[in-house]
């Protein structure tokens, strides 16, 4: 019997870490842009190093694609010395306010939590 209610509770946390990096992955994304311009793939490794967990194409380029269109970010193709095109993506200005709004945010519900905690 214990053993099936850590399955369970493990199999829980899975399914709930797995909702909050869904739903903070647009925020890690701005994060990561704000300090440099990436292309997908080197997003995705950098992602994945820093959240331990991984990060599909299908899930991050639909994402790129949205963030795009919101005006958040830009993407410019680059022809490479050698190999194919990279498409390159940077924060916007607005992509920037929006993050500085996220960073309050997310430091307030942080902050809601911790003071719950204790």
């Amino acid at each position: 019997m214990k053993n099936n209610i850590s399955d369970n509770i493990a199999e829980h946390l899975e399914k709930w870490s797995s909702q909050v990096r869904k739903g903070t992955l647009e925020f890690i994304l701005l994060l990561f842009m704000q300090k440099k311009e990436y292309y997908g793939y080197e997003l995705i490794e950098d992602v994945k190093q820093i959240l331990a967990a991984d990060l599909s194409e299908g899930t991050l380029y639909p994402m790129l694609n949205r963030l795009q269109k919101e005006g958040l970010i830009s993407s410019e193709w680059r022809e490479m010395g050698s190999g194919v095109p990279r498409k390159y993506y940077t924060i916007t200005p607005n992509g920037t306010h929006a993050l500085n709004a996220m960073k309050q945010e997310w430091l307030k519900m942080s902050f809601a939590i911790q003071k719950l905690s204790l």
